[in-house]
């Protein structure tokens, strides 16, 4: 049967990750993610999904040796970032960058450069472009602490955690539009820069990479706790989506979102940003009750994503950025996971014309 854009087509088996969009379940590798979040690192979950079990300690170690290793951009990559045009779109940039990577190891090992480059690569970019000097990746600091340090100068624990269970949480999440595009990429036999590639040139897209800015958008023209209910009458009455809720996957709560809306709440002294972050999204579920009785809207991750992101002063041109920088490690497991099990995408076309 036809089905607009693949829409409950079922086009792989995969032992990645599962979700049950009922009952609000996500699990990478059949663990629930709430328990990798409060478990496990970066490194760990990334080794994890890649290899399908925990590291030893000599894995973790190895594994963490070998991020460091390749944090560092190549020289011809450098050169090629530094002749783009100020004005191109991070996501533009990093599409570039990643394309010129040299395809000269195994999968595995091209996994491990590539998601300890892009972190680089973003920081890179954005601080020639604030006008700002070039940090050095240091070997001093994990995953999330190294990114941060080489964004901004300086490194705030709690923020590192923050963006760390952020980033544990938007790692993997099934057969999304840009997942599909690594994989359909890899059944050509082609390699893995490629593959990764095509899944950064399809999350550029506004309706799979744009939703944290939507949410910023948003909380900007509210402002004020006094006018949430204003706002989001008006924007249902003129028939607008209220950015960051409802999900095309989750009838119920986000699990990412609530694992996120957790953390935060355990945080001393928030932000008057977070305040009002979740007081809209108090009001705006008991709005939208009015609007569509028959729907159960609820936040989903980026809603709380584009929270954290805003408290840690991140430009909102770089939130689809960080977004990749986190989903790459389930486009790379993907990647893998197809190349060893492979068949080439042919779906059939349905002839309209006359």
């Amino acid at each position: 049967m036809y089905q607009p854009g693949l829409k409950g087509i079922t086009a792989v088996e995969t032992e990645l990750s599962f979700i049950d969009g009922e009952k609000g379940i996500l699990k990478y590798r059949g663990l629930p993610i709430e328990t990798i979040v409060k478990g496990h690192s970066f490194e760990e979950a990334a080794f994890f999904l890649l290899h399908g079990d925990f590291p030893t300690e000599e894995e973790r170690r190895t594994f963490e040796t070998d991020l460091k290793k390749y944090r560092y951009i190549p020289g011809h990559t450098k050169q090629i970032i530094n002749q783009l045009p100020y004005s191109l779109p991070m996501m533009d940039v990093l599409r570039t960058a990643v394309s010129s990577l040299v395809d000269t190891e195994t999968n595995d090992d091209l996994a491990v450069r590539m998601i300890a480059v892009i972190p680089t690569i973003i920081a890179y970019r954005n601080r020639k472009n604030s006008g700002k000097n070039e940090i050095q990746p240091t070997d001093g600091l994990n995953h999330v602490e190294n990114f941060l340090y080489m964004l901004n100068g300086t490194l705030d624990l709690t923020q590192s955690k923050l963006l760390e269970t952020y980033m544990i949480l938007t790692m993997e999440h099934g057969l999304n539009a840009s997942t599909f595009a690594s994989r359909v990429t890899v059944s050509t036999q082609s390699d893995m820069v490629s593959a990764i590639t095509s899944a950064l040139g399809t999350m550029k897209g506004p309706l799979h990479g744009g939703a944290p800015s939507g949410v910023i958008e948003l909380l900007n023209e509210i402002k004020s706790e006094d006018k949430i209910c204003e706002i989001i009458h008006m924007k249902l009455k003129n028939k607008e989506r209220i950015m960051g809720f409802g999900h095309r996957v989750y009838k119920t709560a986000d699990p990412r979102a609530e694992t996120l809306k957790d953390i935060i709440l355990r945080l001393d002294n928030l932000p008057d940003w977070m305040n009002l972050a979740l007081k809209t999204e108090s009001e705006t579920i008991d709005i939208l009750k009015q609007y569509k009785p028959n729907q159960n809207l609820y936040t989903n991750v980026e809603y709380y994503a584009a929270a954290i992101m805003k408290s840690l002063e991140i430009d909102s041109e770089l939130f689809t950025a960080i977004f990749s920088s986190s989903r790459i490690v389930g486009w790379c497991a993907h990647a893998i996971e197809q190349a060893n099990n492979n068949t080439i995408f042919r779906p059939k076309a349905k002839y309209i014309g006359n």
